[in-house]
């Protein structure tokens, strides 16, 4: 299939699934504080 991946390839792999997880953490929290802000006014 090809090489196998360096410690440092597999290391940004690692670290753009997280971003990835992260971005999409910080965007369901932002609508859930849209929400939220909506029914307390």
């Amino acid at each position: 299939i090809g090489k196998p991946l360096t410690l440092e390839q597999q290391r940004i792999r690692a670290l753009e699934a997280e971003v990835r997880q992260l971005r999409s953490d910080n965007d369901l929290l932002k609508k859930a504080s849209a929400f939220f802000a909506r029914e307390l006014k």
